[in-house]
């Protein structure tokens, strides 16, 4: 999850260079979304730890 963020990033930050910003913002929204979603399932699974599995 967090590959393709960083993905999505590189890719707005080379639309960005290049001057196409309704591609920019796109791939800019994708990144920030995938980013977060990668956020929580990262704190859920830090908080859930891991636990025995239940007999």
């Amino acid at each position: 999850m967090l590959s393709w963020a960083i993905t999505f990033l590189v890719i707005a930050l080379i639309a960005g260079a290049i001057g196409l910003s309704g591609v920019a913002g796109t791939a800019t929204n994708i990144a920030w979304v995938l980013f977060v979603v990668f956020l929580i399932i990262f704190v859920v699974s830090a908080v859930m730890g891991r636990r025995p599995p239940a007999a």
